[in-house]
């Protein structure tokens, strides 16, 4: 299997594309205005103790309060022999936090005071009672190894806390090893110097940029390449992977070609389907997925399949390859939470299992935790998938106001970026010195007011000249570039 890293970076964002075998399997995207905040530590104060839920909410400094329950406590602080969150937080107390979630729609990040900070090889736990490694390294004499590794460490260092061994840990040279649990140790001794001294609700340690962390947490062996096509990233990521991952500085590539990088593998048009409600099987049978605030349902029909030797036969078949192009779509869209999915009936006990495999199969390809239940009577499979940030859909779109929030449409924003990718791509393939933008009144707003700073640098870039123009008949997704 072919695995290739794909990151697309301008001013306003950066996205990653995953692609397995010439398909898009996953996308990152992180937008300065909406940068990721999960693996940031910050110096918070209690704003309100919820016993009843045995949670409270914590002022770090954001729009909306963060949310921490008890069970998000590290180990030490639990010793004390309480299960009582009034035992622990009080209003006004301050207290240092990391990140686990990002705020998903109208709720508020959550926290945990159980602080881990990752590496390339390892992710450290300083409040941890104990180590680990990896369930996917599978070789009982590798872990044996990588666990008295680990022991040595701490024992030679009197370093608190424990570490857990990440699948790239696996038969990587001691010293390597040592050298990377070394530079997290003295990185969590400097965040502790400054929570000392750090003011309330202020941010102590952010986490690396999207395009580093990249490299840090998706890149494992059989990958063949990293394209990047921003020469500054590049060059910083050669510098980073020199450092922490020198295996991998022979793979990435600045990407220099005149057709946009995500063209390369139709990631844009794949973005676009993954938006949509139905997506189609090539047996012609079709899935249709509906997100909601409490879960995300996946419904499986057999459209206009009608082959096989009979309907048990074609069911089947349907089934599988739902299964397979369901595991695709979560990790494509990021849909998280609990997940229903309503297969097919089956009466074949025998097919049923089969079904779940090929489920089981594809998840497992899929960095995110999940679980999946037996079919039940009815068919249906309940699952869950770990959600640390926002979906595909959330990102990309906003609610409609034409339809009153039964559908969705592209924000201006994501609009406008579209549009400064259609600019480039006109201009490279035609001679041309002026061009006209005809957009919607909401995009041509923000061209000309948040994104004028863009426009203006896009001009000098092409040594061309653009001009704007609203068109009040066209919606928010509607736009044209016109060549003058």
């Amino acid at each position: 299997m072919s695995e290739e890293i794909l990151i697309n970076v301008t001013p306003p964002e950066t996205r990653v594309a995953v692609i397995e075998n010439g398909v898009l399997q996953e996308l990152i995207i992180e937008r300065v205005r909406q940068k990721g905040l999960v693996g940031n530590i910050y110096k918070g104060e209690v704003c309100r103790v919820l016993p009843g839920m045995q949670a409270a909410f914590v002022d770090i400094g954001l729009d909306k309060a963060a949310f921490l329950h008890l069970s998000d406590f590290n180990s030490q602080e639990l010793a004390i022999g309480s299960e009582n969150i009034e035992h622990y937080l009080k209003e006004g107390q301050k207290l240092v936090v990391q990140v686990t979630k990002d705020p998903l729609g109208n709720k508020g990040a959550r926290l945990t005071t159980d602080i881990s900070i990752p590496s390339r090889y390892q992710v450290y736990m300083p409040y941890a009672g104990n180590s680990g490694v990896s369930q996917r390294i599978e070789c009982d004499e590798e872990r044996m190894r990588l666990r008295a590794c680990i022991e040595n460490y701490l024992q030679k260092n009197n370093a608190p806390g424990g570490f857990i061994a990440r699948t790239a840990a696996e038969c990587v040279e001691d010293v390597i090893l040592y050298s990377d649990m070394t530079f997290l140790h003295k990185l969590w001794e400097s965040i502790l110097e400054k929570s000392k001294k750090a003011k309330v609700k202020t941010l102590i340690h952010e986490d690396l940029p999207l395009s580093i962390r990249t490299l840090r947490d998706l890149y494992k062996e059989g990958i063949e390449k990293v394209r990047v096509d921003s020469r500054e990233t590049f060059l910083r990521l050669v510098e980073f992977a020199e450092t922490f991952v020198p295996e991998v500085v022979s793979i990435i590539e600045h990407y220099s070609g005149e057709r946009p990088v995500f063209d390369i593998y139709n990631v844009e048009d794949e973005i676009s389907k993954a938006l949509d409600r139905k997506v189609k099987l090539k047996s012609g049978g079709h899935l249709v997925f509906d997100q909601t605030e409490s879960m995300t349902t996946v419904d499986v029909n057999t459209g206009g399949y009608v082959g096989g030797r009979n309907l048990e036969e074609t069911i089947f078949k349907t089934n599988l390859e739902a299964a397979q192009t369901i595991s695709r779509q979560l990790r494509l869209r990021n849909l998280g939470g609990i997940i229903i999915i309503d297969f097919i009936d089956m009466q074949s006990e025998e097919h049923k299992k089969q079904v779940l495999t090929a489920l089981q199969r594809n998840l497992d390809k899929d960095h995110a935790k999940t679980k999946i239940t037996e079919v039940s009577a009815l068919g249906l499979v309940e699952m869950t998938r770990k959600r640390t940030r926002e979906s595909l859909e959330h990102i990309l779109c906003e609610p409609c106001s034409t339809c009153g929030g039964r559908g969705v449409l592209k924000t201006a924003e994501s609009i406008c970026l579209e549009i400064f990718r259609e600019i480039i791509r006109v201009v490279r393939q035609y001679n041309v010195q002026q061009i006209m933008v005809l957009a919607s009144e909401q995009v041509v707003e923000m061209l000309l007011d948040e994104e004028a700073d863009m426009l203006a640098e896009l001009e000098t870039f092409l040594n061309i000249g653009i001009k704007i123009r609203a068109e009040a008949e066209y919606n928010q997704e509607h736009y044209d570039v016109v060549l003058l």
